[in-house]
């Protein structure tokens, strides 16, 4: 795999096992294999990539640490992580590969049809907006093991009827599983998110209450998540998580406030209201107080006359 702007696509689990240097997986559409049979250890140049079917990693005992925000996790606890089709990976030049642990992967055309097939969405460890690893203690990594060493040995035997039906349904229960571990993981962390929902607060209210929107503009995703030290994409990964609502929304909620606040206090004009709020044009500041509250500037202004 070459490094390219445009990400290298592994279409097949067939064409995943070439490229890994694993043996060739025993049927076309799913495959599940040790790390520690995967010969390459270390990523000796940066790679991005998408594949075509679903994937399911754990890791344990990784010589490094992962970091997700503020707060770093040792791999050795148990780490699930999950990614749908077509998502971008990228391998870093030096990333070690997990010395331990299980690859389960399943192109789409083996749930198809199934009962599964149709409940996928409902797993939203898939995808981008919650795409967080899951920390095991060391009972769920257990549980979870067991679930993959199953797998593994209906895996390694000839396929029948009975075949699909049996590992569909080991699917299933690792992907319940998972669901409750991951409630619980965000609810032990609930403090940690309750203190970041403040600080957000805090930085936005700051901005908004010293005007520099008219210096400044808007301010962006990127404004946000540097005062607070994060990545935007974790800001906004998190806030969604814990309130349904992006770093973005939120920037948008509180300039709304701080628009109600000049329409119903001041005399200004709707027109100087959105160059004070940092929008080039008027037309912009309408539409988003229109799609927020139902109402236009002018109308709400009414209310308090």
């Amino acid at each position: 795999m070459k490094r390219e702007n445009i990400p290298f696509h592994i279409a097949t689990i067939l064409q995943q096992a070439e490229l890994t240097g694993i043996k060739t997986p025993l049927h076309p559409l799913m495959s599940i294999f040790r790390f520690e049979q995967v010969p390459v250890k270390e990523i000796g140049e940066t790679i991005r990539f998408t594949t075509g079917f679903y994937s399911i990693a754990l890791k344990h005992g990784c010589p490094c640490k992962l970091k997700y925000g503020q707060t770093s996790y040792d791999f050795n606890q148990g780490v699930l992580s999950f990614f749908a089709p077509n998502q971008v990976h990228t391998l870093e030049a030096g990333d070690a590969i997990a010395p331990a642990g299980w690859s389960f992967n399943i192109h789409p055309d083996f749930i198809r049809n199934t009962s599964l097939d149709a409940k996928m969405k409902q797993y939203h460890f898939f995808q981008y907006a919650i795409n967080e690893a899951l920390i095991l203690s060391e009972e769920e990594e257990a549980m979870i093991n067991g679930i993959l060493q199953g797998i593994a040995q209906e895996y390694q035997q000839p396929i029948d009827h009975f075949s699909q039906d049996i590992i569909i349904n080991q699917l299933e229960l690792l992907l319940n599983y998972s669901n409750r571990f991951y409630n619980r993981q965000f609810i032990t962390r609930k403090p940690a998110y309750s203190d970041l929902l403040e600080k957000v607060e805090q930085v936005l209210n700051t901005y908004f209450d010293n005007d520099l929107t008219t210096e400044e503009g808007l301010p962006t995703v990127r404004y946000l998540a540097g005062q607070l030290h994060m990545s935007p994409k974790y800001l906004s990964d998190t806030l969604r998580q814990l309130t349904g609502q992006s770093a973005q929304q939120h920037i948008h909620d509180r300039l709304i406030k701080k628009a109600k606040e000049v329409l119903a206090g001041t005399r200004l004009s709707v027109g100087e209201i959105a160059y004070q709020l940092g929008f080039a044009y008027p037309q912009a500041f309408n539409k988003l107080f229109r799609n927020k509250t139902a109402m236009s500037p002018m109308e709400y202004r009414q209310l308090f006359n």
